[in-house]
């Protein structure tokens, strides 16, 4: 199968509003939601995929000729490329009715590890997604739960999943707090404060990372949490409205979390190619999350269909890598975009 029979299979599939377009870059979808649309007007979307376009990169063919080394460490996890499937929820009602969000993180969850990459999983207001997601992620041994920012018993009932399906370690997407479907439910979900996440944090046992960070600030109270990890993420413009593209936000982010720690940024948002993921990691980016197309992915060749959009991805930063002069992932840097 190839990437364009892959979306061509995937169209019929997708519900009435995503349109399977060949680049997910937000224009065709808008504001629709429910839909993969963003909030408001919809331009966040749109802008998170523009403003990886617009950073240009610097080409260097005068250096030894070596084999390229894409590898990723994460938490004591070594992963084939820097790059995460990125947890989805509520896919029948974005996107179809065709799978469930049981059904798509079994399928999506073995296919990335079969790959030699990491699913984030998604979590939702069924109770039985997460203990799903948790028993994929512990019949393959690969996988990051994600959990919804709930209320501190439900986060626990949760977390005891997590562990029991013996994951490297955990996230939260508290970015999801501003989603429409989970206000004013029982339980309740919302924001956290440092002491709500920190106590989470000490309660989880495990590297957690944090989900929806887009300042500097945002980053410090991470860090005084005691999170391993954050995503720099505006949780696909789906939450806020006029906020601005992750990659506006990521180099600051990373520059005051690198030079404090060894805590691991993660970005998404609008990231489309192994291009996308170089640019990502020349700003600071120790690695990406790639969430609308591997929904496509799915729809449209399950495994099969996986494996080809990882390839396809692969296959586009080791040829960037390699035309940059990047033998391994730590040699690239920012001296490889143009500014």
């Amino acid at each position: 199968m190839t990437y364009k029979e892959l979306m061509d299979a995937a169209r019929p599939h997708l519900g009435e509003i995503c349109k399977g377009c060949y680049v997910c870059n937000g224009r065709a979808c808008g504001n629709r939601m429910p839909g993969p649309g963003a909030k408001g007007n919809g331009d966040v979307a749109v802008r998170n995929y523009e403003k990886w376009q617009e950073v240009r990169i610097n080409m260097d063919c005068l250096v030894k000729s070596a084999p390229i080394d894409t590898t990723f460490q994460m938490f004591g996890k070594t992963y084939r490329y820097p790059f995460f499937a990125g947890p989805v929820g509520a896919v029948q009602l974005h996107y179809g009715t065709e799978l469930t969000d049981l059904t798509y993180n079994d399928i999506l969850v073995s296919a990335c590890a079969d790959c030699g990459i990491a699913a984030f999983t998604g979590d939702g207001t069924n109770a039985e997604v997460m203990k799903a997601a948790c028993a994929a992620i512990k019949k393959c041994g690969s996988g990051i739960p994600t959990v919804k920012p709930w209320n501190e018993e439900t986060i626990g009932q949760k977390m005891q999943l997590v562990h029991e399906a013996g994951a490297s370690c955990a996230a939260m997407d508290v970015d999801a707090s501003g989603l429409p479907f989970l206000k004013n439910l029982d339980p309740p979900a919302g924001a956290k404060s440092v002491e709500e996440m920190a106590d989470i944090i000490r309660e989880a046992r495990l590297p957690f990372i944090i989900k929806g960070i887009m300042t500097v600030d945002g980053a410090a109270k991470a860090l005084k949490a005691g999170a391993a990890g954050i995503v720099v993420s505006n949780h696909g413009g789906r939450v806020l409205d006029g906020v601005p593209a992750t990659a506006e936000v990521l180099p600051r982010i990373a520059r005051y979390v690198h030079e404090r720690s060894d805590m691991v940024v993660l970005v998404d948002g609008g990231i489309r190619s192994g291009l996308d993921v170089f640019r990502a990691l020349a700003l600071g980016a120790d690695a990406c999350l790639i969430a609308r197309p591997f929904v496509t992915a799915v729809y449209g060749g399950g495994e099969e269909g996986v494996r080809v959009l990882v390839d396809k991805l692969g296959g586009e930063l080791r040829d960037t890598m390699e035309m940059c002069g990047a033998g391994k992932l730590s040699e690239i840097t920012d001296g490889m975009i143009f500014a």
